[in-house]
């Protein structure tokens, strides 16, 4: 499932997209903005697909390799324990997994010598001769070596990231947060394959994502006119528009999103300009925020709400 800093990152660059039209329509892009994080799970199928078949690969080949001409002991009596992995047969026989499958048209056909290319490269790694040589196999070690599989050999392949890039663009950005579902559902597993969810509360996290979104627009002039004050010693248009943005997406978190407290959300969206703005964003940023919340709070316009943030908002 997402995080609340993925679905401030993804909400951002929708945000920096509508502010480079002319004339946006704030409906379309908030559409677009829930159509991009629904992609993300689409790529988390894939992810789970490709798993599959790297395991169908393995038994083809194991079959092959019994019907040779003059097999030898080992193609007669291979190591199976990769060919026996409980997540991944219970993985190719969920139900979910195949209504998702059929529902997104997801399939590496395609791309199948892709992945018996990457089947023998995984079992030329010592992470796969490792797990195949250990003498006491576990479901603690299957989980393991999946989740290595996916956060050491797959997430930075360059061919699996080329055909993600194919698919769609801005799965470039998507990778890490679909990798770490993968992660997640591996590590979850308890003898029946459970999908992820994209969102730990749909409800809450949607109300989160459209709040941020649509109260960033319509509260922009207002927290212009806020950050203006504080940077008198700059033009508003020599700032960059990326610490903008951040700023004004953290004044909607503190003026319209009552159950985030206000050091939360500026801690984050200093993190995020790390990544995604200059060197001194993360500085800049927090002083100017720091001044704007002195002077909301003399004003009494923070109110937040639940156990916890009533108090040092």
């Amino acid at each position: 499932m997402l995080n609340r800093r993925y679905l401030r990152i993804k909400t951002m660059q929708l945000l920096y997209s509508y502010y480079q039209q002319d004339k946006p329509n704030v409906l379309f892009y908030e559409k677009e903005l829930f159509k991009s994080l629904d992609k993300i799970y689409d790529l988390y199928i894939y992810v789970l697909v490709l798993f599959t078949d790297i395991h169908h690969v393995a038994h083809l080949i194991s079959e092959e390799n019994k019907n040779k001409r003059l097999p030898t002991k080992e193609d007669l009596e291979p190591n199976d324990r990769f060919l026996k992995n409980t997540i991944l047969i219970s993985l190719a026989n969920s139900q979910d997994v195949k209504k998702e499958i059929l529902n997104r048209k997801i399939s590496w056909q395609e791309d199948f010598d892709l992945v018996r290319k990457l089947f023998l490269e995984l079992r030329a790694t010592d992470l796969y001769k490792n797990y195949m040589a250990s003498s006491t196999p576990s479901l603690k070690e299957d989980k393991q070596f999946l989740i290595s599989v996916a956060t050491e050999f797959l997430y930075e392949h360059e061919l699996v990231n080329h055909v993600f890039e194919e698919k769609n663009i801005h799965w470039a950005d998507d990778t890490f947060g679909a990798f770490s579902m993968i992660s997640r559902t591996f590590e979850n597993f308890n003898g029946e394959f459970k999908l992820t969810p994209l969102f730990k509360d749909a409800e809450d996290d949607k109300k989160f994502i459209s709040t941020l979104f649509l109260k960033t627009i319509a509260g922009d002039k207002d927290y212009e006119k806020l950050i203006d004050d504080k940077t008198k010693n700059w033009e508003l248009d020599r700032i960059a528009s990326m610490d903008v943005l951040l700023m004004k997406m953290a004044l909607t978190e503190f003026l319209h999103i009552s159950n985030v407290p206000v050091k939360v959300s500026l801690n984050e969206y200093i993190d995020i300009s790390k990544e995604y703005s200059t060197p001194n964003s993360k500085t800049f940023i927090n002083g100017i925020l720091d001044k704007i919340i002195v002077d909301i709070k003399r004003d009494n316009l923070i109110q937040k709400t639940g156990r916890g943030l009533m108090e040092g908002n």
